[in-house]
This record gives structure tokens, C-alpha cells and sequence, in this order.
């Protein structure tokens, strides 16, 4: 019943500005004077409502975990911290094994960490991703830095070595850098791991894990996440705008 009466206010109150409008010419001045104080007042509000709802309607939409797929995919994964608000946003002078999310740590050996990371909302139209992750280095004196993002369990049901693991993500740097992408695969005590450097000079930045040339146990996969590894990180600003996955089988011929 609130929106239906809602709908009737609305029309209603049109109808009265419409005639309102259409009258003006000929109006009581002092009818006219009252009708353009309170058409002002009005105004004030609906400017602001229409400023903030094309500001929130233009950006990416929150939960999103839509992405192209190729064709016989049969498992995708957009991260939570690329999907939505996270409880806690950022970290500064981040210890290793830090957390941000459930699903994202950051490692490093860094004696004195001056490394930030934080969750950062995209505004861009063509990002399909609410959200990014912004990493800031400063000095750094360690001998290593990565980010590990752990894949869901659903990832490992049901995925043989006919399949290719398919990681699709953009990245902007204040400066040029090397990322590499290790994918690793727990299966009983072993650990596969293969990996990939990141084309970042290219426009769509693809790497794609053929598990053909693993040596893992189909049916003892336990657990599977990615290494994004940092080289020469120093002095400068990583902004990881979406990261995706998505698995399926290699073609047949």
C-alpha cells in the first residue's frame, strides 16, 4: 500500500506544478511570488537527489559477479574484496601475513614495513568490478612481496588435468613493474605449482595455467590459491582494478 500511495502523491503533486507552470503568465503576483519560493525549495532538493543518483547509478554495481567466460566454462570466480564493501577497508605498515578479507594475505620479508593496502571503490563505467585493491610501496628492504588469494573449494571439485585455469585481471602501476602468477595446487602432501608472468603491457591481461603438464593427483586436491608476486616493488602504486577466474576444458581436436 506505501508505494502505491507514494505513486498517487507523485502524481498528484505533478498535476499541481504542471497546471502551476502552465498559469504563470498570468498568475497573481503574489500567488507567483509563494509558487517560486517553494518551486526553489524543491529545486534545492531535487538537484542533490538527481546528483547523487547519477553518481551511484554510474558506478560499477556492488555484488557484482558477472565477467566473459569462455565458451565451456564450467566454474567462475570473481573475489569478495572485488565484489563488495569489506568490514575492515585498508591496513598500513602491513605485517606480513596480513589479512585483508578472508580471502587475500599479503607476504613479505620486510624488516620495517612502510607498504599500505587497501580496498578502493571503482568509478569507472567500463569496470565490471564495485570494488579494487591499491597496494602503496615505499621503501622497501625485503627480498620478497606477494599477494596470495586463496580460490573457494568449489574450484577443485570436479577439475582434471583437461583443464585450464584462466586468470583475467587489469592492473595499473605508477611505474613499470614485473608481476608474476604462480598458481599452486595442494594434492596430499604435494604442492604443484605452476607459473606465469602478467602481460601487463597488453590491453586484456590474460594468463592461463594448462594443467596438462601438471604432475597433480586428480583425487587428492585439497587446496588451490594464486601468488601475484611483486618484483622491485619499491616506490611505487599497484592498483589491482578486477581479478577473475574461471576454468575449462581444453578443446578437443
Amino acid at each position: 500500500m506505501g508505494r502505491i500511495t507514494d505513486r498517487l502523491f507523485h502524481a498528484g503533486a505533478l498535476r499541481r506544478w504542471r497546471r502551476a507552470a502552465r498559469n504563470a503568465r498570468t498568475a497573481d503576483l503574489v500567488l507567483l511570488r509563494e509558487q517560486r519560493s517553494r518551486a526553489r525549495q524543491l529545486r534545492t532538493h531535487l538537484d542533490h537527489l538527481i546528483h547523487v543518483a547519477e553518481s551511484r547509478l554510474a558506478l560499477p554495481r556492488e555484488g557484482n559477479s558477472s565477467f566473459p567466460r569462455p565458451h565451456g566454462t564450467d566454474w567462475a570466480w570473481r573475489p569478495e574484496l572485488w565484489r563488495g564493501p569489506l568490514p575492515v577497508p585498508g591496513i598500513s605498515s602491513v605485517p606480513s601475513r596480513s589479512k585483508l578479507g578472508d580471502e587475500v594475505t599479503m607476504f613479505h620479508d620486510c624488516e620495517f614495513s612502510e607498504l599500505t593496502l587497501r580496498q578502493v571503490r571503482n568509478t569507472r563505467e567500463k569496470d565490471l568490478a564495485a570494488y579494487g585493491l591499491r597496494m602503496d610501496v615505499f621503501k622497501f628492504d625485503g627480498s620478497f612481496l606477494s599477494l596470495v588469494i586463496d580460490l573457494p573449494p568449489e574450484a577443485a571439485h570436479g577439475m582434471t588435468r583437461d583443464h585450464l585455469m584462466r586468470v583475467e585481471t587489469i592492473v595499473e602501476t605508477e611505474k613499470p613493474l614485473e608481476i608474476f602468477a604462480r598458481l599452486n595446487i595442494r594434492h596430499g602432501p604435494n604442492t604443484e605449482q605452476i607459473v606465469r608472468e602478467l602481460p601487463l603491457k597488453e590491453q586484456d591481461v590474460v594468463v592461463e595455467f594448462d594443467l596438462a603438464y601438471s604432475r597433480m593427483n586428480e583425487k587428492r586436491i585439497e587446496k588451490i590459491w594464486l601468488d601475484l608476486i611483486f618484483e622491485a616493488p619499491d616506490m611505487n602504486q599497484v592498483t589491482i582494478r578486477d581479478i577473475t577466474f574461471s576454468r575449462h576444458r581444453r578443446a578437443a581436436f
